[in-house]
């Protein structure tokens, strides 16, 4: 009876009902076990942080996948300020004040205290206070921010343009003498693989890697009826983009779902845009059927689901 009630009492502690298993790996990514890294006391992982916000697939795009973009924000409060959100700052800085008057935030950054949305938030107000005071230089986030608002509560833009760029040089568009910092911006833009956003739909990115090009596509529905709507375009043959094009899997990021294809070399980001119009109605269309699943669709499904690619 005692080994029972033992055996009874690790699983309970291994399998919580609420929440993220602690002994599981942080869905943070850190590599940590959950109750070492966001599980511990006043630890907070959110799963989705950019939900709600205008251009939330754009935004977990620029987080993970995109080299150089930007975006303009206006924020609340601070209306005269002008605001740019970057995939990646000098120095991988959280934010930065600016001689010229502008106040950048970065997406691509070295720490996560569990919410993004929240990190960024703390990060630019601080950049903003900074400014406001006639201060400037970088504004770091060397610990969590503990409460305070998030990118919901001070965004006020209804829709977000975004802007991907050949390289860094944008990092330098206010600055007058630029001879100090062309070293270093050549050698950051020796690290950006090409990259271009579809205009026809939201949030589809087209990336060469030199042997290989990629179409990335971060998308908004819920895991559970994007993966049933994928698995019957697969099972239908329509999951093929272009000719000669590979639906390889998908990545998982800020709980989002991200079909990626693999594409022949020389499709370009071009040839695209009306097939991925094309695909976008396919998709609708599945994701609208609610007829009943059948076999081979359930198994479909399954593999979908195991088919998981690496974010490069």
């Amino acid at each position: 009876m005692a080994k029972k009630s033992r055996v009874k009492n690790r699983q309970a502690a291994a399998a919580p009902t609420d929440g993220p298993n602690p002994r599981a790996a942080c869905p943070c990514g850190s590599g940590k076990r959950y109750k070492a890294c966001h599980g511990a006391a006043g630890g907070a992982f959110v799963g989705r942080p950019f939900e709600g916000l205008p251009g939330e697939c754009d935004l977990v795009a620029l987080r993970e996948l995109v080299p150089s973009a930007t975006v303009s924000l206006q924020v609340k409060g601070f209306e005269s300020t002008p605001v740019t959100l970057g995939t990646l700052l000098p120095g991988a800085a959280p934010a930065m004040s600016r001689d010229s008057g502008e106040v950048w935030a970065g997406l691509q950054v070295q720490h996560n205290y569990g919410d993004v949305s929240r990190d960024v938030a703390a990060a630019l107000l601080r950049a903003l206070e900074a400014r406001a005071a006639g201060e400037s230089g970088i504004v770091g986030l060397t610990s969590a921010p503990g409460a305070g608002p998030r990118l919901q509560d001070i965004v006020t833009n209804e829709s977000l343009d975004v802007t991907v760029h050949e390289g860094f040089d944008w990092w330098l568009g206010d600055v007058e003498d630029k001879g100090d910092f062309e070293h270093a911006l050549e050698h950051a833009n020796e690290s950006v693989l090409p990259t271009e956003r579809l205009t026809s739909v939201e949030a589809a990115y087209w990336t060469s890697v030199g042997s290989k090009e990629h179409l990335r596509w971060v998308m908004p529905e819920p895991e559970d009826a994007l993966l049933t709507a994928l698995a019957r375009l697969h099972v239908a043959g329509d999951d093929v983009i272009v000719p000669d094009a590979r639906f390889v899997g998908m990545f998982r990021a800020h709980g989002l779902l991200a079909p990626v294809w693999d594409l022949p070399v020389g499709t370009g980001a071009e040839a695209l845009e009306e097939p991925a119009v094309a695909f976008k109605k396919l998709l609708d269309e599945a994701l609208a059927d609610d007829s009943e699943i059948t076999p081979e669709v359930r198994s479909a499904r399954a593999g979908l689901a195991n088919r998981q690619v690496t974010i490069r």
